[in-house]
């Protein structure tokens, strides 16, 4: 049996939300093209490999989900030259990138489906998590991959659940409701 759904005008804050983390991936992508300009990583290579470029392993190592246990891959040590640290940042800043495009199109799911039925909580879980994203990505590039568990993963997590509560909630509606 069909269904017609009525978007309320609450739902327009959902698509600004998503207006929103498209707008952070847009930036967290134009500081990875920095980081690509200045340390010789061009397109197509998503990789750098360590024998055509001497900050390859730099370059990649947010290529590369951090482990959970933090002593597996140390922190850097102290860096005072600031080329070194803003090297260490960039490629961090790639990996944090990469990590919030995997993510977007569950996101983008989430937020369309849950917010038919919730749409001012999908619209605010929706921001939680953009900003979430911000501070991950920011807390990656500090060189120090736990940083972004500090508020950025635990943000996204509450919010991600919530979300997840709010399309679940809508799938439900949909197979239980009244037919005529």
């Amino acid at each position: 049996m069909a269904a017609s759904i009525e978007l309320t005008r609450e739902y327009g804050y959902v698509v600004l939300v998503l207006v929103a983390y498209s707008f952070l991936n847009l930036w967290m992508g134009l500081q990875v093209g920095k980081a690509r300009r200045k340390y010789k990583v061009f397109y197509p290579t998503m990789y750098a490999v360590e024998s055509e470029n001497k900050d390859a392993k730099l370059f990649n190592c947010v290529q590369v989900r951090a482990p959970a246990h933090p002593k597996i891959i140390p922190p850097p040590p102290p860096l005072t030259l600031g080329s070194i640290e803003s090297l260490w940042r960039r490629w961090r800043e790639q990996r944090g990138h990469q990590n919030s495009l995997e993510v977007m199109p569950l996101l983008f799911a989430m937020l369309l489906l849950g917010g038919l039925r919730h749409p001012a909580a999908a619209a605010g879980l929706g921001a939680l998590y953009t900003v979430a994203r911000l501070f991950y990505f920011t807390g990656y590039a500090t060189g120090v991959p736990r940083n972004r568990m500090r508020i950025g993963v635990r943000l996204s997590v509450v919010a991600g659940v919530g979300l997840i509560g709010c399309t679940a909630s809508f799938g439900i509606s949909l197979i239980v409701r009244e037919t005529p």
